[in-house]
């Protein structure tokens, strides 16, 4: 007898309420809709950051590190919507690109405990990131990128076959 069959822990998730089979695609629907407005948003505000720049006729550092933010927040959508999962690592290195942004903007105007304390958060951020991807690559995940993804060994597998199909 399987021991699992007497456990009060389901095994797979198939005792859905109607209201979470109804109320699930549409949460998934306003998911969808706020990463478009999130893309559109962000996209717009790239536009405005460039023609601000053409007005000015100079390009700073500070303006690339900001387009450079909206990037990442634009990957950040875009990974969302294929994965239906949001890696961490993208929101730490806006993060550290922000801080580095904060610093160079008002440097002049910062005392000396102000400008270590950003940079040991920035240096902080980055450790984070180097765990994680380190815990990524010592610890994949086993059963699946995400809800929407293809399973880790699924796709090592088809890696594995293109290389081979190439040689």
């Amino acid at each position: 007898m399987d021991p699992r069959e007497n456990s009060e822990i389901p095994t797979t998730i198939q005792h859905h309420t109607l209201e979470m089979r109804i109320l699930h695609p549409v949460f998934h629907v306003i998911e969808v809709i706020g990463l478009i407005v999130i893309a559109v948003v962000t996209i717009l505000a790239g536009i405005q950051e460039v023609s601000g720049m053409i007005d000015r006729g100079v390009v700073s550092l500070s303006d690339l590190l900001m387009l450079f933010i909206y990037l990442e927040i634009l990957a950040m959508v875009i990974i969302y919507l294929e994965s239906g999962r949001l890696p961490i690592r993208i929101p730490l290195y806006i993060a550290i690109v922000a801080l580095a942004r904060y610093m160079i903007l008002d440097m002049k105007e910062m005392s000396e405990m102000k400008i270590l304390g950003i940079s040991v958060a920035i240096i902080i951020l980055a450790g984070a990131v180097l765990l994680l991807r380190y815990g990524h690559f010592k610890y994949p995940y086993a059963s699946g990128d995400g809800r929407r993804g293809k399973p880790v060994i699924e796709r090592n597998k088809t890696i594995l076959n293109n290389q081979k199909e190439a040689e």
